[in-house]
């Protein structure tokens, strides 16, 4: 999935002649909490419902507020993992989106990537998810691919975090294609590697909230 097709055509942008009352009822009606503001095209930045509550002033025009996020977007053939990466590093849950002249084409919401990425095959394959803690400098997938191979299942998936109470180690999430994963945690420990969690596949009558949840601790977001 590219930045292009995730692009979510009901959120509108605001501009800068518009005034925060505007902003607020938009933002009621399209039930978010930012929405981008634009300028003759251009992505100037974010507007917050905090913003707007903390001036006090729902006549102000957005071009005379302090925006936040003017940095948060990316290119229309962006890949849904860099677009998740700047959403993270700017702690927006909108991600605006520019073509190659550098005009506003849209914006992504964080929601929709997470819906998204539900329908692939990595999270809709039945399987288990294991969670190690590794030195960086010990990681090899190839390796770690071949002790589950031997137990006759396959890595669907894998994401990679820096783990933040040392900059030296990982967690690596797996996502494999079994059930149960006794005897692959067996091999894993057997080889020195750290199995920190596990998680088996949710129930077929979990509900929606329970598998998003499910989701977010994959992607260790």
């Amino acid at each position: 999935m590219v930045a292009e097709e995730l692009i979510n055509h009901m959120i509108p942008p605001l501009k800068v002649t518009d005034d925060a009352h505007k902003a607020i009822v938009w933002m009621e009606e399209f039930r978010c909490n930012y929405l981008p503001v634009i300028s003759e095209g251009r992505l100037l930045g974010f507007v917050s419902e905090e913003i707007i509550l903390e001036a006090n002033d729902v006549e102000r025009k957005l071009g005379q507020f302090e925006l936040i996020g003017s940095e948060c977007y990316v290119s229309l053939d962006s890949h849904f993992y860099d677009v998740l990466k700047v959403a993270g590093d700017h702690k927006l849950q909108l991600v605006g989106v520019l073509d190659e002249l550098g005009q506003y084409a849209g914006v992504i919401a964080v929601q929709d990537i997470m819906i998204s990425f539900a329908q692939t095959a990595a999270v809709q394959m039945p399987g288990g998810i294991l969670v190690l803690s590794l030195n960086l400098i010990d990681y090899s997938l190839a390796t770690i691919s071949r002790l589950v191979e031997e137990n006759h299942a396959k890595i669907i998936s894998s994401t990679m975090v820096e783990d933040p109470l040392d900059k030296g180690r990982i967690k690596l999430t797996l996502k494999i294609n079994e059930l149960d994963l006794t005897r692959i945690v067996a091999t894993l420990e057997r080889f020195g590697y750290r199995v920190i969690a596990r998680y088996q596949e949710a129930r077929k009558d979990d509900n929606e909230r329970e598998r998003l949840d499910m989701l977010m601790r994959y992607l260790n977001i």
